[in-house]
């Protein structure tokens, strides 16, 4: 694999102080099949495109034995590759997660206990999985936006409809019909009707092209340490249409804020509540039964989605609408 002209390649190797899953770890950041930001190949590898704050990159990255490798092409290589321990979870504090199972198995409240020991074995079937940060906080919240109230399928064909047409081919030798998110200038000209012909009605676009505005201020939350996450939820939040469940979907992603469950998602709760309680329940309900997990709520969730328990199914699928056709 050659790098095409005008994009050189860059290389780090770095080793992971505790096993590393780089599938599991980098899979939030996928928008389904055919993201044009995001591809898996044959080979194993991981292809991520970004704008960064150095210019458009291209990030392959793959994992042999206890060493990551990171491969990087544009402008933004160099930032990419010294960036990409955040990304796979160099600061994600798994040991403090340990403890606190640890902690609660030994718990005399026996709901406490067996919902611990339950999570403690979910955790132990998936050794790997890291909270990472890709401290780009608008690559985040657009598609997060595209994806309020609406079913995955229809968000998905949108984010890939706009980044085809508003985007920049990948820097390097990345696969066919990978692009580059478009900086938030272009966000904000995006004409009504190729919002229309991407689905996305009139309140996402607008939600979108807002934050675009104030973009600056909000990838500024992601170069400080613990309170960063609660500092971004501030100024997401004050954002028209952009509520606690999008404010979340970003800080899991950009901050890698293991502590901020999805609240205000369609099937979360009885996923939730059937897992830790064998029942469904609402959204108040999961809060209730995550609350003893506080500090890793949102690790607790993304484990119990991957174990892949779900309550029985009662109904037909919710179809994707499509916005289009209006």
């Amino acid at each position: 694999m050659l790098p095409v002209p005008g994009a050189a390649l860059r290389e780090r190797r770095w080793r992971p102080s505790a096993p590393l899953d780089v599938v599991l770890t980098l899979s939030p950041h996928r928008r389904g099949g055919g993201d044009p930001a995001w591809r898996r190949t044959p080979d194993g590898a991981i292809w991520r495109t970004s704008r960064t704050p150095e210019g458009p990159g291209t990030l392959r990255v793959t994992a042999s034995g206890d060493e990551v490798r990171g491969q990087a092409w544009g402008p933004g290589s160099g930032w990419l590759l010294e960036t990409l321990p955040s990304l796979l979870g160099a600061d994600d504090d798994v040991a403090g997660f340990a403890a606190m199972l640890a902690r609660l198995t030994r718990s005399h409240d026996s709901r406490h206990a067996r919902a611990a020991a339950f999570v403690a074995g979910l955790a132990g079937r998936a050794t790997g999985l890291r909270i990472g940060r890709s401290l780009r906080v608008f690559e985040a919240l657009a598609p997060a936006v595209l994806e309020q109230k609406v079913v995955g399928r229809e968000a998905w064909r949108a984010w890939r409809f706009l980044l085809r047409r508003y985007g920049e081919p990948a820097p390097g030798p990345a696969p066919e019909g990978m692009y580059v998110v478009p900086p938030p200038e272009v966000w904000r000209a995006i004409p009504s009707w190729d919002w229309h012909r991407a689905g996305a009605e009139a309140v996402r676009a607008r939600t979108i092209v807002n934050a675009a505005r104030h973009a600056e201020k909000l990838e500024r939350t992601t170069t400080t340490t613990a309170e960063a996450s609660a500092e971004a939820d501030r100024l997401l939040r004050a954002l028209p249409g952009i509520g606690v469940w999008t404010s979340a979907e970003v800080r899991q992603r950009a901050h890698g804020d293991p502590d901020a469950p999805s609240v205000g998602d369609f099937h979360l709760p009885g996923i939730v509540g059937y897992a830790l309680t064998g029942r469904k329940t609402d959204d108040d309900g999961m809060l209730e039964l995550l609350e003893p997990f506080r500090g890793h709520r949102h690790r607790v969730v993304r484990l119990i989605e991957l174990s892949g328990v779900r309550p029985p199914a009662r109904g037909p699928r919710m179809a994707p609408r499509d916005y289009r056709a209006f």
